[in-house]
């Protein structure tokens, strides 16, 4: 089901919406459906790498800290010579 809106814009804008629409020779309000959903996937996806690198931000255990230690050692040790 599709919803009438008005919106405004600026006209330079709305020029190059026009073009574009015309490029890809598509109405201006698909074009504006595209933008939307990729803006809304786009948000999506962001708060979702933000919410996996604050998972990552929580201070290791000890332990946690000394696997990691011992693993950038034995990493160093096999690329060693790579470089």
């Amino acid at each position: 089901m599709a919803v009438k809106i008005a919106i405004s814009i600026e006209k330079p804008l709305f020029d190059e919406v026009e073009a574009l629409a015309k490029e890809m020779k598509v109405s201006r309000s698909h074009l504006f459906s595209l933008a939307t959903r990729e803006l809304i996937q786009r948000r999506k996806n962001q708060k979702l790498i933000d919410a996996i690198n604050a998972a990552y931000e929580e201070p290791a255990d000890a332990a946690e800290a000394r696997l990691r230690a011992r693993m950038k050692s034995r990493h160093r040790q096999l690329v060693k010579d790579q470089w």
